[in-house]
């Protein structure tokens, strides 16, 4: 039998300097291109590996399996992983709670050097990370570099933050009193990243949590397993204790409710739907059997975005920046933007200037760097494409509004632009 070693944790190092937001490559430049197509080719040759969910550092197995696919190829299986349950909760708890005995009394320099490590890992494999999410998540080379570019920053910008507040001074001292002021762990916390940025929130979240001391339970998404996968195994190479973060895909009936409702549960850090955070509210607000404290939430919902045109803007620019913002990664974000309100003045000018820009928007694979790849599953295509077949009744379709069958098998929606319908004239209303 094969006998696994501890990774040797190097020696404490503390960066220095400012911080600075991680540069993304120029894909212009043949050489760049030429790495991320050899990226690409790597990490297609690991496709369909199976993963274990990592409680306390152990790797564990179950009958029920979540398959990961490739929305541009949907016959393409990414990875396959294990289906945590109602029964891996106490377990995870366990370890966790037990992880966090030493780790929340590690040094903060310690902990701050986790994270600068694993910046340096990330950077040395940035592309390699980059082709994960073409895969996994249908993301576009350039929507790709800037969710790992994230997530660089969130190691490099969490581990400074957690050096600056190490170093908190009371405002005021008071006669006769010697004052301090210290911030300190919660405990175990619960993350439950979206697959929309399945790698710069999903450790982001994770890693704003230990290293401020806490230890986790990651859920992430059924959508995007893979890469969370990716993540822990450099971060145990960066040389990331036991039990510290626990790796737990799962469904959120089953295993996503009943870890938010443990007692032991001391922080909930959820990004996602606005129907799912209010239901994690309010069952983190309802106190559970052996429960001694105030479940914290954050929680960070979806919205409407809207961009209003004015009739003194640059239109040029602001038909640039609707069509980069409505159909950047499909539209698949939070700032995506769904509505634009324009002045009546340049209605017209800026709608037909908005047609000529989206039709020369490419929709294809990923993978050979289209505008635009696939959204990220089959229900969710059908629902937007149900919401454009509404949307043909409301109002009148300038370019776009069906499926994109020439992409390809995947999930391809042609970008779709609806415009309001004109007002009636008075003499037609009469």
């Amino acid at each position: 039998m094969a006998t696994v070693e501890a990774p040797v944790r190097p020696r404490t190092t503390v960066h220095q300097g400012p911080f600075v937001n991680e540069p993304f490559f120029d894909f212009r430049k043949e050489e760049n291109a030429r790495k991320m197509r050899a990226a690409i080719a790597k990490v297609r040759a690991q496709l369909g590996r199976e993963y274990d969910l990592i409680v306390g550092g152990k790797r564990v197995k179950t009958t029920d399996k979540i398959k990961s696919l490739n929305p541009s190829r949907p016959s393409e299986i990414v990875g396959i992983h294990q289906k945590a349950n109602k029964t891996h909760v106490e377990p995870a708890m366990q370890a966790a709670l037990k992880a966090f005995e030493s780790w929340s009394r590690t040094t903060v320099e310690e902990r701050a050097s986790l994270l600068f490590r694993a910046a340096d890992l990330l950077r040395q494999r940035k592309m390699e990370y980059m082709a994960w999410l073409v895969f996994e998540v249908s993301k576009n080379w350039a929507e790709a570099d800037a969710d790992i570019s994230e997530t660089i920053d969130f190691c490099e910008f969490y581990g400074r933050e957690a050096l600056r507040f190490a170093k908190a001074e009371t405002p005021v001292q008071l006669p006769g009193e010697h004052d301090s002021l210290m911030y300190i762990p919660l405990g175990v916390g619960v993350v439950i990243p979206p697959w929309n940025f399945p790698c710069a929130i999903m450790a982001g979240m994770t890693l704003a949590s230990i290293v401020s001391g806490n230890t986790v339970i990651l859920k992430p998404s059924s959508d995007s397993p893979t890469i969370a996968a990716k993540f822990i195994e450099l971060l145990e190479e960066a040389g990331l204790p036991e039990g510290v973060v626990n790796f737990c895909p799962g469904a959120g009936a089953s295993f996503g409710d009943a870890i938010v409702a443990h007692p032991k549960t001391r922080y909930i850090a959820f990004t996602g739907s606005r129907e799912v955070g209010l239901h994690i509210n309010q069952t983190a607000a309802t106190q559970a059997p052996g429960q001694i404290w105030i479940k914290r939430t954050i929680l960070e919902m979806g919205g409407k975005d809207a961009i209003i045109v004015d009739a003194d803007s640059d239109v040029a620019s602001a038909v640039e920046g609707v069509a980069q913002a409505a159909f950047g990664f499909q539209g698949q974000k939070c700032s995506a933007c769904s509505r634009a309100i324009v002045d009546e003045r340049v209605y017209d000018k800026f709608l037909e200037q908005l047609k000529a820009r989206v039709e020369t928007i490419s929709v294809g694979d990923p993978a050979e760097n289209s505008n635009m790849g696939a959204v990220i599953n089959e229900g969710s295509m059908k629902t937007i494409l149900g919401y454009i077949e509404q949307g043909k009744k409301d109002g009148r379709l300038i370019t776009g509004g069906e499926r994109a069958t020439e992409a390809g098998e995947g999930y391809y929606i042609r970008p779709t632009v609806i415009a309001d319908i004109p007002p009636k004239s008075k003499l037609e209303q009469e």
